[in-house]
């Protein structure tokens, strides 16, 4: 973990855990004192780092938070460092002042700094909590960085083809007509589909606009969509077992890090849940905390969902019956997520070829689709 303390730079937000009712460890947050804007989460973990090694480093809280504050970029996170420092020189609980901004510091976060606090141990639940932020934001990068050649090259393949049934194939259709000769079925089939694009623009390229708009709504504003959705994506071929282990991953580096900081079970477990953003974990976390609260132990509900795997259920039984369900649970969330990387690894190499090879296909039946005329046409003034 880093040592140095350096100065931060902003960049886009990424949205806030969900914020349901459940136990929690401390009191209700008050309101916020300001409006801030959107904060960076790379903010939120360097300044996780950089007040992680002053506390470990012996320096008081409020003034480790003045040393921050004073050393952050003027911009919506002063203004929430300047509101800790004030509630903390006044006394206020690091984790209550930091509840004030759940839209920067989630509930994850806050149980965490409140379980800290209330051990006498801070400096290394905020060590952890840096380190779990660090994991994340590493496993985030590592997604999107696979992402982005595939996607552009998908991008510049349907711009291009775009571009060639709407501007160039019209040309030769002209052509074709002057010449009055019989297309052949595939040349025939590629000015149809060229005519109704030019001819009903708003519908190709508007329509599967306006469903991925209105997918993005009914995902943010829609339960049971949203639900459908996850649970459908969890039974993909290729991607839904990625999903799965990557969910499992998640699951077991919260828990174990919730537990680490001396978060009680049931709570740690509706911290879970109102953090996840997947609607089928969120049910199957919810089945676990009910059985739990009950007085059962956690491996037997976890293996109901049919989420987790019997390698995942016994590792967690084993944990319960040894007293090292923390360690149990890092370990499962280490295996697990070196699968997920290996694993996405391994599809996107395979993606790669396979979008070259469609994109190859498409100029290939465009090519032919125009070449069998034009060879019909030189052949016919050829013999004049």
């Amino acid at each position: 973990m880093a040592k140095k303390i350096q100065r931060s730079s902003g960049a886009p937000a990424q949205a806030p855990a969900r914020q349901e009712a459940a136990p929690s460890a401390g009191g209700a947050a008050g309101a916020p004192r300001r409006r801030t804007g959107r904060v960076a989460r790379q903010l939120v973990t360097e300044f996780t780092i950089q007040l992680a090694t002053l506390s470990e480093a012996g320096i008081p809280i409020v003034k480790a938070l003045t040393i921050l504050e004073g050393q952050t970029r003027p911009g919506p996170f002063k203004g929430v460092l300047q509101d800790l420092v004030e509630d903390v020189s006044s006394g206020t609980p690091l984790s209550e002042s930091m509840a004030k901004h759940p839209k920067v510091f989630d509930r994850l976060y806050t149980s965490m700094v409140r379980a800290g606090e209330a051990g006498g141990v801070l400096d290394k639940v905020l060590q952890r909590q840096a380190i779990f932020m660090e994991r994340a934001a590493e496993i985030r990068a590592k997604v999107v960085g696979a992402m982005i050649y595939p996607s552009v090259i998908l991008f510049v393949a349907v711009a291009v083809v775009s571009a060639v049934i709407v501007w160039i194939i019209p040309k030769f259709n002209d052509i074709f007509r002057s010449f009055k000769i019989t297309m052949p079925a595939i040349t025939q089939f590629l000015l149809d589909l060229s005519e109704f694009t030019v001819a009903y623009w708003y519908l190709v390229f508007g329509l599967p606009l306006l469903l991925f708009v209105a997918h993005v709504t009914m995902l943010a504003r829609s339960q049971p969509y949203r639900y459908r959705v996850h649970k459908l994506m969890l039974k993909l071929p290729v991607l839904g077992p990625i999903l799965n282990r990557s969910l499992v991953g998640a699951f077991a580096r919260t828990f174990g890090t919730l537990i680490q900081a001396g978060v009680p079970h049931l709570d740690a477990l509706a911290i879970v849940r109102d953090a996840s953003r997947n609607e089928v974990l969120m049910e199957g976390v919810e089945s676990i905390r009910k059985t739990v609260r009950e007085g059962e132990g956690i491996a037997r509900p976890m293996g109901e969902t049919g989420l987790f795997d019997d390698l995942v259920t016994n590792m967690v039984d084993v944990g319960e019956a040894t007293g090292e369900l923390d360690k149990m649970l890092m370990k499962v969330a280490d295996a697990y997520e070196q699968q997920v990387e290996r694993r996405i690894n391994a599809m996107f190499k395979l993606i790669e070829p396979a979008l070259l090879i469609v994109v190859a296909g498409f100029v290939g039946f465009i090519v032919v689709a125009l070449f069998l005329p034009l060879m019909t046409i030189m052949s016919s003034v050829g013999t004049q």
